[in-house]
């Protein structure tokens, strides 16, 4: 055999051996990871007042605590802010599977909001608070690696 010949076989091998790695990623769905919302397009449009209740957050230093607990997730509102005035939602982002996203509506009788350990798996989580007080829009948001 020539060496011409092993060159163009193994060539052909390796690239036998990549094909057969993207065909069996993309039909296999234990390797579905889903980036990116459905309505896409509708929360680009709606983004720069995520941007503003972000700012007006950092600017009036206004702090959402999270923090983990034996219980489950527990999101602390600041206590200068009366609880029963406070209202919005806490949306959980799964990066890696999206079947895992879900809402919580702010409901608050004190400070803070308990987040059951059952609603929550390891591993990473996106966290977006969105609460309004008094007219105010506010946003806060966390990355945080879920560990009970």
């Amino acid at each position: 055999m020539h060496w011409g010949k092993g060159i163009v076989i193994a060539f052909i091998a390796f690239i036998g051996f990549i094909l057969y790695f993207v065909v069996r990623m993309a039909t296999d769905d234990r390797a579905n990871h889903d980036l990116v919302t459905p309505d896409y397009y509708k929360q680009e449009l709606s983004y720069q007042k995520e941007i503003d209740a972000a700012d007006k957050a950092a600017h009036k230093n206004i702090e959402v605590r999270v923090a983990q607990h034996e219980n489950g997730l527990v999101i602390y509102f600041p206590e200068q802010f009366n609880p029963k005035e406070i209202t919005g939602k806490v949306s959980f982002y799964r990066p890696s599977n999206k079947q895992l996203d879900f809402d919580l509506p702010i409901s608050l009788s004190n400070t803070h909001l308990l987040v059951p350990d059952n609603r929550l798996v390891d591993g990473r989580w996106d966290i977006a608070i969105t609460w309004s007080y008094e007219g105010d829009t506010f946003l806060n948001k966390y990355k945080i690696t879920y560990n009970p």
